[in-house]
């Protein structure tokens, strides 16, 4: 007995569009179920998580701080994910970039100027792409699964930038606490306004979203990519490389990536730790599909997907839950909408003994 998949013929479009809020539905009602299990109040807990910090200015502060990274790091993994490449490494990449980002302001500490932004937001975009052009390189030469690569060289930017702030990159004055020098004003994204902390880099994530949009709308780029995505064969019968495009998605997500990464650390931290994502990359794939792999979908699915963060930490705290309550939100929701996509385009067929079922799961 085995399962396959037959993509339907009559495939709604309709349904396909409200995919990502039926899947969103179905995570809230089995995270109530979820709640209801831990001896929780389900109503109380889901209000805690999704609405309460819709009321409160710090929340919305905090939701554009951490939506930023998301929305940044998702638009790039959309082209990526639309090509049929799959970069899952974009932590590791964001790490590279604030590493990269960082070194003008923990080596020249002293130095202030306007340039000095602009320069830390270049390096580490920059940094960021040449990290995700490691498992490019790979996968093109030697045909490599991009998969593996790009998630194991995570690992090795974490170890790296625990390594760095431990040792060669330790503040002197920091009583031994393991980060850097914190940065000089003229290093930080300013404020967008003074009633709290949000930053620039929302403002950056967003235009970057509007960039890459108009790019895969109205440019032959874009139209390169969608085609490869669909079929290489018809790729390459228009005359498109697909180790270009190798080459072209994990330069410009590890870019994205790598700002993102800088943004973080100059926007919301000011200096380097061991710890500088709760796992943004990670969650950035969410983010892309939920927002059906468009980069304007990515700043709504971003804004979502940041109110998990901002709601879990909430019910972490006023209901006594573990802090894993946010990660098994996002995984269950990332579960419900590559199910939800799945059943929409596919019908599932259980065959016996070379014989096709007709029973349908969908």
């Amino acid at each position: 007995m085995r399962i396959e998949l037959e993509r339907r013929a009559d495939s709604s479009p309709l349904f396909s569009l409200l995919s990502p809020l039926i899947a969103f539905g179905l995570t809230v009602f089995f995270g109530a179920i979820m709640f209801a299990l831990l001896g929780k109040d389900p109503i109380e807990a889901l209000y805690s998580f999704f609405i309460e910090p819709l009321f409160d200015i710090w929340s919305l502060h905090e939701l554009m701080i951490k939506a930023a990274p998301l929305i940044m790091i998702a638009v790039g993994l959309t082209v990526c994910y639309r090509s049929n490449i799959w970069n899952i490494g974009a932590e590791g990449q964001f790490t590279v970039g604030a590493i990269v980002g960082s070194i003008v302001p923990v080596y020249f500490y002293e130095w202030s100027s306007p340039l000095l932004l602009p320069i830390m937001l270049v390096m580490g975009a920059v940094g960021g792409a040449l990290y995700a052009g490691i498992p490019a390189l790979l996968k093109n030469y030697f045909n490599t699964n991009e998969i593996l690569t790009s998630l194991m060289l995570v690992y090795v930017a974490q170890l790296f930038l625990d390594w760095l702030v431990r040792g060669a990159w330790r503040n002197p004055q920091g009583f031994n606490f393991p980060q850097t020098r914190e940065f000089v004003d003229a290093a930080m994204l300013p404020e967008m306004v003074a009633s709290g902390r949000a930053h620039y880099g929302f403002a950056l994530a967003i235009l970057a979203a509007l960039v890459v949009w108009f790019m895969m709308r109205f440019t032959l780029k874009g139209f390169e990519v969608n085609v490869i995505g669909q079929s290489q064969r018809a790729g390459r019968f228009a005359g498109f490389s697909s180790r270009k495009m190798v080459w072209f998605c994990f330069l410009l997500s590890g870019g994205l990536a790598g700002l993102a990464g800088i943004s973080e650390v100059s926007g919301a931290l000011g200096y380097l730790q061991p710890q500088i994502s709760p796992g943004y990359g990670f969650t950035a794939i969410i983010v892309a599909f939920l927002g059906r792999l468009n980069p304007l979908g990515a700043i709504v699915s971003g804004l979502v997907l940041a109110l998990t963060y901002i709601g879990g930490e909430g019910v972490q705290f006023t209901l006594g839950v573990s802090d894993k309550v946010t990660r098994v939100f996002q995984g269950m929701l990332l579960f419900f909408v590559l199910s939800c996509d799945t059943l929409i385009l596919y019908k599932v067929r259980v065959v016996f003994a070379g014989k096709s079922s007709e029973g349908k799961a969908s």
